[in-house]
């Protein structure tokens, strides 16, 4: 998701969608941005499909180019847009790299065997629990499932042990989530690879009828905030974000982390990729190497996105509970099941 850029127009399609990334959606919406959209037409630098956040990726190319001279053109949209555009272009694409928000956008383009193997020297920067066990796309950042609750309304003693405890009928209208988003999806999608299938439909059934369904996770956390709900799933930095700017919707709010390697201590990974029908693979590989590695890494830990850093033993923002100290659950990215979880939310009517 991102902040002040756009809203996230296409959650409306995800109830044709595989895991809110598989409906097609024509030209990517984003804008193109970077070095210069005519760089790319002549030929000269890299073009990026971005789906992380337009700032974090922005500063990214501007630390690049100035370190390498290459020219970085940016192609920016959400997972859903990125992910289609890849797609459709296949192996005719003008894209030399993906950078997504969550996994399974990812896992759906390697799975279509359109990523490249990515260097050693880049895959050896990032530790092995934020990358794929494929070894055709690395993690470039991760941000922390979270209960985000009301402090007025919820005690320390009165939050659920785990996240599995929200099925739970206490909880009835309580609870707030994006739930046809892609953040959401990829939590259920790591439920289902700890807890398994028949497990990870019950609970969806159950939230089904206790949870309240927002189009973002900027409004859930508002909605927390006002007290409309008492709680609401989202990911970490949605507060850390709001609180850095005005605080006015999180002011209220206080973080919830399940740790204890529960499905609510997930931590996902965001991904970076080089195309294989790149026909720059040197410099789109250098790109990577870059964005994991210290230069890069510190770009993450400085800016306002509050995400965490993953590569080249670059701590995260000090403002942030160290990852080491998340007790999240081992999940293999490669492994998120995108498929079963768009039909499982689907046979629910969450989709």
């Amino acid at each position: 998701m991102k902040f002040g850029i756009k809203p996230a127009t296409a959650l409306a399609a995800a109830t044709a969608t595989l895991l809110a990334l598989s409906a097609c959606s024509g030209s990517p919406s984003g804008t193109a941005t970077g070095s210069s959209t005519s760089a790319a037409a002549s030929g000269d630098g890299i073009v990026v499909y971005n789906a992380q956040h337009e700032n974090l990726t922005g500063a990214w190319v501007d630390a690049f180019t100035k370190e390498t001279g290459i020219k970085v053109t940016l192609r920016n949209g959400d997972d859903l847009e990125m992910s289609n555009q890849l797609s459709e272009e296949g192996k005719n694409s003008p894209a030399d790299v993906f950078l997504t928000e969550n996994s399974p956008a990812m896992v759906r383009i390697a799975s279509a065997g359109l990523l490249a193997p990515v260097d050693q020297t880049t895959l050896a920067q990032v530790p092995a629990q934020y990358r794929p066990s494929t070894g055709d796309w690395t993690g470039i950042a991760a941000r922390s499932t979270v209960l985000a609750y009301n402090k007025g309304k919820l005690t320390a003693d009165q939050l659920p042990k785990s996240l599995m405890d929200l099925a739970d009928p206490v909880w009835k209208g309580r609870i707030g989530a994006s739930t046809g988003g892609a953040d959401f999806q990829a939590i259920v999608s790591a439920m289902l690879a700890l807890k398994g299938e028949d497990a990870t439909q019950k609970w969806l059934e159950a939230a089904k009828n206790n949870f309240k369904s927002y189009k973002d996770d900027t409004p859930v956390l508002a909605a927390v905030n006002a007290g409309e709900v008492d709680a609401g799933v989202l990911y970490h930095y949605y507060s850390f974000v709001d609180q850095a700017q005005t605080g006015e919707n999180s002011k209220n709010v206080d973080l919830h982390y399940f740790k204890n390697q529960d499905p609510g201590a997930f931590v996902s990974v965001s991904g970076g990729a080089v195309l294989a029908s790149s026909k720059k693979q040197d410099q789109a590989q250098q790109f990577l190497k870059f964005i994991t590695g210290k230069a890069g890494q510190q770009v993450l830990q400085t800016g306002d996105s509050f995400e965490y850093t993953v590569g080249s033993d670059v701590p995260a923002n000090s403002k942030l509970v160290p990852l080491k100290d998340l007790q999240a659950p081992s999940v293999d990215p490669a492994k998120l099941n995108s498929e079963k979880v768009t039909e499982l939310m689907t046979k629910v009517g969450f989709l």
